[in-house]
């Protein structure tokens, strides 16, 4: 789905999408975890062409009916149609999962299962080399991590998702990142860390993911945090080379989310 339609299915605006499909590609009660969080389907119908309404449209976020029925014969007309009825269901759980510092019965619980798929991989132990990796070089890209374990950057990324559900790390639009309760699994173990000796990042809110080539050029200029966005007007982060209506619609978004705007441009008014 689109981010402006995410956006809408958070903020209720949209309820139903449709799809042509061979056969239904979704169960009713599955709840995808999108950019904007949890995202439930609650009905899953077969319907004809001819029965779509303007109401139709307007839930699905179309501009028209008729836009909504060229979208839909734009890709495998000969498919029939399903609605697939949406709702907002809440924020991604392993967000507050990785910010979460486990006590030692959980702590306990998380290296039994690092043992274990260290025991299940066919490439040897690479749970701890995999945290300690991220922690030493985060917002690296995966294939440069996964050559500096030996590994295919496919096989990699898969290994790490595994860590992610289970908080101990957090994607980045480029690379990813050591969470606190992969931090407190690697402390209580006893591994050194060189993150211990680096300065503590200012607080505030984090970058949304709005791409690597905009979170690039953000951070080129020593951006790494929304309030600090603020202080830029509209214009301003546009202009930069790989920020394009994608990434300027999610940092509006957070932005809003967060109570703060985009500086005011002192050339808008002339």
């Amino acid at each position: 789905m689109r981010p402006a339609e995410l956006a809408a299915i958070r903020a209720g605006d949209v309820d139903v999408a449709f799809r042509r499909w061979d056969r239904p590609r979704v169960k009713v009660g599955t709840q995808m975890r999108t950019a904007v969080g949890l995202v439930e389907i609650t009905s899953v119908d077969r319907v004809p062409v001819r029965s779509l309404t303007a109401a139709d449209a307007r839930r699905a976020g179309a501009a028209s009916l008729v836009a909504l029925r060229e979208g839909l014969d734009r890709v495998h007309p000969e498919r029939p149609v399903y609605r697939i009825g949406l709702r907002y269901a809440g924020a991604d759980p392993r967000h507050a999962l990785r910010e979460s510092v486990p006590d030692t019965a959980e702590i306990d619980a998380i290296v039994i299962w690092l043992d274990r798929l260290d025991r299940a991989s066919s490439t040897g132990p690479w749970t701890r080399q995999a945290l300690l990796l991220i922690d030493e070089l985060p917002a690296t890209r995966a294939p440069d991590l996964a050559q500096r374990m030996g590994r295919d950057t496919l096989s990699f990324k898969q290994d790490v998702r595994k860590l992610k559900e289970r908080g101990l790390t957090e994607s980045l639009d480029i690379g990813y990142r050591l969470s606190p309760r992969g931090a407190a699994v690697l402390d209580h173990e006893g591994h050194p860390r060189p993150s211990r000796d680096r300065p503590v990042p200012e607080p505030g809110i984090p970058l949304p993911h709005i791409g690597a080539a905009a979170t690039r050029a953000l951070t080129a200029l020593g951006v790494v945090r929304l309030e600090q966005v603020a202080g830029l007007s509209e214009r301003e982060v546009l202009a930069l080379h790989g920020v394009g209506a994608y990434a300027l619609q999610h940092l509006r978004a957070a932005l809003d989310a967060a109570g703060l705007s985009f500086r005011d441009d002192p050339d808008a008014s002339s």
